[in-house]
């Protein structure tokens, strides 16, 4: 048959559009309250797909689902000295709540694992681009000066004096204050001194309207039995020895996540609602698993 032409199309499309907008008005004024979410604001939906989320992704916000996978390292059930790991979509205090009532081992990256760790300071440059040589690192502008750190100061931890880049000596405003869980000592520049001063723009984010820098230098955080579990989590993940075994996540789950999408080309679901994806996600990691023990010397 011959392919109608858009005039032919547009009155099907108007009637299509308007009987899908009396649907939805009348589903809004039958059920009022279930538009509201756990925080009171309005809940979006998709009409497509109820069942999906709107996700931040690299590609940008999307309409879809995540596929959640459990993958072990040695043993094939977990057992009383099992450690887990999840990444940070995992990581909130209701979830760490219930692993320490459990008395689970686990080690769950917070959002800002990686501004933390030195390891990660240079990943901007690694970024996808263009070239897989193409450097992403921003450069600076001479019209925004770069602050002065907490690291440009210098701090005698003996004689508890602290001294500007401008030479400048600062004077202390506290000696154990707690500030975000951690104990430091608070220091701050003398009006006569910052005042005049030529690295003004360097110093402070807001030179005009802030008078004197003021800075902390932290030593140590608060007792462990004060802090949240978020908190207490922090401090595990940050420590060396924790942070190598949380490392070993990489290996043991991403090859598994990577086998899917490259090789096998499982990158997408093709169905909707939440019963039929999870059925799809489950043959997906299936098939994983056959080829896995078809590689172990399993297959007949």
């Amino acid at each position: 048959d011959v392919e109608p032409t858009l005039a032919a199309k547009t009155p099907q499309r108007h009637e299509r559009l308007m009987r899908d907008a009396e649907q939805l008005c009348e589903w809004l004024a039958t059920h009022p309250e279930d538009r509201r979410g756990a925080t009171g604001a309005v809940r979006k939906s998709n009409r497509t797909d109820n069942d999906s989320a709107k996700m931040a992704t690299s590609k940008g916000v999307i309409q879809g689902y995540t596929g959640v996978a459990a993958v072990d390292a040695a043993q094939p059930l977990r057992g009383a000295t099992t450690m887990i790991t999840a990444d940070a979509g995992y990581h909130n205090e209701a979830n760490l709540r219930a692993l320490d009532t459990m008395s689970v081992e686990a080690l769950i990256a917070d959002r800002d694992r990686r501004k933390r760790d030195e390891c990660f300071a240079t990943q901007s440059r690694h970024r996808q681009g263009a070239h897989q040589l193409h450097d992403q690192t921003a450069t600076p502008t001479t019209s925004t000066p770069t602050v002065f750190t907490t690291a440009d100061f210098t701090y005698g931890a003996e004689a508890r004096t602290g001294v500007c880049p401008a030479g400048k000596s600062l004077y202390r405003s506290g000696g154990n204050r707690k500030t975000n869980n951690h104990f430091g000592a608070h220091f701050r520049g003398a009006k006569r001194d910052c005042g005049p001063c030529p690295l003004r723009v360097q110093c402070l984010r807001t030179p005009d309207t802030t008078p004197m820098r003021n800075i902390a230098i932290f030593h140590g955080r608060v007792d462990t039995a004060e802090l949240t579990l978020t908190a207490r989590m922090q401090a595990r993940i940050d420590a060396p020895e924790e942070r190598e075994a949380y490392g070993r996540r990489f290996a043991t789950v991403e090859p598994m996540l990577g086998n899917l999408r490259a090789h096998k080309r499982r990158d997408r679901f093709t169905l909707r609602g939440r019963a039929k994806v999870n059925g799809q996600w489950t043959r997906y990691c299936f098939v994983h698993n056959i080829e896995k023990l078809a590689h172990a010397g399993y297959a007949a």
